[in-house]
């Protein structure tokens, strides 16, 4: 009976709701063929599974030019084709397809009255501000508030918002989205959430932290609005990234199969164009005993081993320099031992910073430049060549990279060749409170010294990136591959950090510009896997600085520094283009020299790319120039 009233009241309500359930449902009921609105959660999931701001063709071309224009990296010497054109091979408009799922959430809430899935719109409309933030920097002005519209009733030709319009725009929008995050009445599926498993408290961390992205940006034109909004990030009531269980770091899969990009940025070996390392930024991290030099860089080949190859094949003469001066040789002249910083710092060394056919160059031939075959060993047939560079190690952007450990002519195979799924750090609590030494130091009014968070942005940098290493399974991470028994693993140890904030190179002391210098060059160090907020940071702050004591710019006679590009060539748009008004109007109004196109435009000159700047760039300081 009592089963029988339950069934007679169920009944009853949908008869006396009918048509409101048939509204709402209605989509729900039809065939699964016939369904064309995805499901706010699934609709976040494939917005996660799209956000990856720096992809292949990023890597591919952009990168190089980053790393030589900034001489954070060098992959060989340095010329005037070095400082080419510029340029850009990809706009890095991923943020679209951000704006894309959030307009469509939004559109489905609208239409189905569920307001308690707002929180899956500020989800991709959190990662559609930090892909806009990416786009506009090497961008400069793009289509942010009118794009994404047409299918709700915008225009197929969206205006271009300037710059300084958008950071306002994207930190209104932030703080609406910590208050839907905030909301309590919000309902998600923590399973759909690849990135922080559904916890709208570190979506709203993440939120109000990317507002220091802007802030830091927007300073050399607007210093108060800059610091103002620092303030406002530290006394919000969401908090901000300051650990490393809050930092934004994730991977997109736990396993997969055929070309998927979750074992990282495309199916490629990157480690064959990738920008090698620069002696001077390799000379700064290990003179501060910086631990990161063994996450972002691999051991060169001269373990051991090797060197008593080259002893015992009579080319001990022939080994690089600087493992000459670290080998300690016992009294038949065998390897004994490292002297020096010892294992595993001794194994990092990067391409000096000079210009082909300079009398510096020629200083260096023979010995890093054309050097024939003096770092080839040949024991019968069997011959290998043994580089002295670090190259950056390329199994924290990908995880189907093989290593190989460096053996004899002939000798034993030792590879690791173990597949893993790719993590990555997006934005992390080193770079926050890296960013709140800075506008600290700047002036801005916030709870802590700029030394605190300096120290804290340091110590957490490094954790995080450790972190980072350990779950990408990084080559000597955690095993030597017992074959060498001078070598040694590269994971933290107890006390580096200590070590490492005790070094004059790192010590937060100095004059006011001194402390500025540390400062930004910690978060250059951090950037090291992050190209654009390394190249951003190089040309916002002007460091590397010439004669710098720490890690010096190098004024290179040949080249003049307002010759060194500060921004891509932009193509210019074909008259039959539907947005050709649009855009050439726009590229004017930011004051743009007309760049190439399919007519046949030429490219303007790498002075231009340096006087003709992007809207957040107009003053800052020049190359080397420092802050």
């Amino acid at each position: 009976m009592k089963a029988n009233k339950i069934l007679l009241t169920l009944v009853s309500v949908c008869v006396l709701g009918l048509t409101s359930c048939r509204d709402q449902f209605a989509e729900m009921n039809q065939s699964p063929s016939d369904v064309t609105t995805a499901e706010p959660s699934f609709m976040l999931t494939r917005c996660e599974l799209s956000f990856q701001m720096n992809d292949y063709l990023y890597w591919f071309y952009n990168q190089l030019l980053y790393s030589n224009w900034s001489q954070l990296g060098a992959s060989g010497t340095f010329s005037e084709g070095t400082f080419g054109q510029g340029t850009a091979i990809m706009t890095q408009n991923n943020y679209i397809t951000m704006l894309n799922f959030r307009n469509d959430i939004n559109d489905y809430i609208e239409k189905f009255e569920h307001p308690e899935l707002k929180a899956y719109s500020a989800m991709c409309g959190v990662l559609a501000v930090f892909g806009g933030i990416f786009s506009s920097d090497i961008n400069g002005d793009i289509q942010y508030t009118e794009a994404s519209m047409y299918k709700y009733g915008g225009t197929l030709t969206p205006a271009y918002d300037k710059v300084e319009n958008l950071y306002d725009v994207w930190v209104n929008e932030l703080d609406g989205y910590i208050a839907t995050f905030q909301d309590n009445t919000q309902s998600v599926i923590a399973k759909q959430d690849l990135f922080f498993n559904g916890d709208l408290a570190k979506w709203a961390r993440l939120a109000n932290t990317i507002k220091l992205k802007i802030a830091v940006r927007l300073y050399n034109n607007n210093p108060d609005k800059a610091k103002q909004i620092a303030q406002a990030v530290v006394s919000n009531s969401a908090g901000y990234i300051d650990s490393i269980d809050d930092a934004f770091m994730f991977h997109k899969a736990d396993a997969s199969t055929g070309g998927d990009d979750a074992y990282g940025i495309g199916d490629l070996n990157i480690e064959n164009f990738w920008g090698g390392s620069s002696a001077n930024v390799i000379n700064y991290m290990l003179a501060s005993r910086d631990p990161r030099v063994r996450f972002f860089y691999r051991k060169n080949a001269y373990n051991s081993k090797i060197v008593q190859c080259f002893i015992d094949n009579e080319k001990y003469e022939d080994l690089p320099p600087f493992i000459k001066e670290a080998a300690v040789l016992d009294e038949n002249g065998n390897f004994k031992e490292w002297g020096g910083m010892g294992e595993p710092w001794i194994r990092y060394y990067g391409h000096p910073i000079v210009f082909s056919g300079s009398d510096e160059y020629n200083k260096l031939v023979g010995v890093y430049y054309d050097t024939g075959d003096r770092y080839t060993i040949q024991i019968g047939d069997a011959s290998k060549s043994y580089s002295m560079y670090s190259s950056l190690n390329g199994e924290m952007l990908l995880g189907r990279v093989d290593y190989s450990v460096p053996t004899e002519p002939g000798g034993a195979v030792i590879q690791d060749t173990e597949d893993v799924v790719w993590w990555q750090l997006v934005m992390g609590a080193g770079e926050t409170n890296l960013y709140l030494a800075e506008l600290a130091q700047l002036g801005a009014s916030l709870p802590k010294s700029a030394e605190d968070y300096y120290n804290r942005g340091v110590e957490l940098s490094v954790k995080e990136w450790d972190t980072i290493a350990a779950k990408n399974k990084i080559p000597y991470y955690s095993s030597t591959y017992n074959y060498d028994p001078n070598e040694a693993t590269i994971s933290l140890k107890d006390g580096e950090i200590e070590a490492m904030l005790a070094t004059d190179a790192v010590k937060f002391t100095g004059s006011n510009s001194e402390k500025l210098e540390k400062i930004y060059l910690q978060q250059l160090m951090n950037f090291t896997l992050m190209p654009d907020d390394q190249f951003v940071t190089a040309r916002r702050s002007g460091y590397p600085k010439i004669g710098s004591k720490l890690l010096p710019f190098v004024k290179f006679k040949e080249i003049e520094l307002t010759a060194i590009p500060r921004r891509f060539s932009f193509p210019w748009p074909l008259p039959t283009d539907v947005m050709y008004d649009i855009r050439t109007a726009n590229l004017q109004e930011q004051g743009f020299t007309p760049g190439t196109n399919q007519s046949g435009n030429g490219y303007p000159t790498t002075t231009v790319l340096n006087t003709e700047r992007l809207w957040q760039d107009k003053n800052a300081p020049q190359w080397g120039s420092g802050q």
